[in-house]
């Protein structure tokens, strides 16, 4: 991806604030739709919150994300009508409601992320990546490659910290996520999904799209104390039951808010997220001998 692509959109040169959605930069009129203020006060607010999104957008992009999932749902059900199946058929085959939670979510993912790059570019005039807070690492005491490496060791030793307190202090209890690991096609699939995919999503919505927001109207406190939070408990119906996991997973939501927060970029919290990901994709490969022994069904 390149981060070299055009800089961020600048305020105009005259000292006074303009005006709420109706002035950007110089030869360049924001949308009279906009619903929030197209360019903020830069002296007040620092550059990796300064995004020409705001509240609304915000919910805007939590409507379409339910227009989606409805979607799919309907897109399933007629599906699951053509070929004269049921859901009770597809619940007790495990690599069946395996494959269509991952294309779902596969699915989901694409159609998110499609639609951010579409609003940088066609109603903001503005560079996808770059925009949504993918900047290059500032390094002072390490070279880029050393800092590269210390935040995927960070994300080990996060996986690490919760592995451990999910075995301590976890629910013995049979969690829905169980049902995407007892079938190996359906797994090695999820664990693609989880390396290769979630966290490059995952980091561009929450921390790039929703944390600026958040943090510029209440404070970088707050921005990542409800993006942490938010982000574990999205997670929590796959992990319903386990209230002891769906804490930690809100811890980790909050580490990698603060990594976002601190180093102003979210290419740092997206290292920790890969990290993180393939340690636990990675433990579970090693504790089933490498898929030859899953988790027993229901």
């Amino acid at each position: 991806m390149n981060f070299d692509d055009d800089q961020l959109p600048q305020p105009p040169d005259s000292g006074e604030q303009a005006p709420l959605a109706t002035q950007g930069p110089p030869g360049r009129r924001s949308p009279p739709f906009a619903p929030e203020p197209a360019y903020l006060d830069y002296e007040s607010v620092p550059q990796d919150l300064s995004v020409p999104w705001g509240w609304l957008d915000l919910l805007l992009l939590a409507l379409i994300s339910l227009a989606v999932f409805l979607g799919l749902a309907v897109l399933l059900m007629v599906s699951l009508a053509l070929v004269h199946l049921s859901f009770a058929e597809i619940q007790t085959s495990p690599r069946l409601s395996g494959i269509l939670n991952v294309i779902a979510d596969a699915f989901l993912f694409g159609a998110l992320i499609g639609y951010l790059a579409l609003q940088m570019r066609l109603r903001f005039r503005a560079p996808f990546w770059r925009t949504v807070g993918w900047r290059p690492l500032e390094t002072v005491r390490f070279s880029p490659g050393l800092s590269y490496l210390g935040l995927i060791a960070l994300g080990f030793l996060l996986a690490l910290v919760v592995q451990t307190g999910s075995v301590l202090f976890g629910t013995k209890a049979k969690l829905p996520i169980e049902k995407l690991f007892q079938d190996r096609p359906t797994v090695i699939f999820v664990l693609g999904l989880s390396v290769f995919m979630a966290p490059l999503v995952e980091e561009t919505i929450f921390r790039g799209y929703l944390y600026p927001v958040v943090a510029r109207s209440f404070g970088r406190g707050v921005g990542v104390i409800a993006t942490g939070t938010l982000f574990g408990l999205l997670h929590a119906a796959q992990l319903w039951g386990g209230w002891t996991q769906i804490a930690l997973l809100v811890f980790v939501g909050l580490v990698l808010t603060y990594v976002r927060a601190t180093r102003k970029t979210v290419l740092a919290s997206y290292l920790v997220h890969l990290g993180y990901n393939f340690t636990v994709s990675f433990g579970f490969l090693v504790s089933t001998h490498g898929l030859k022994v899953l988790p027993p069904g229901p």
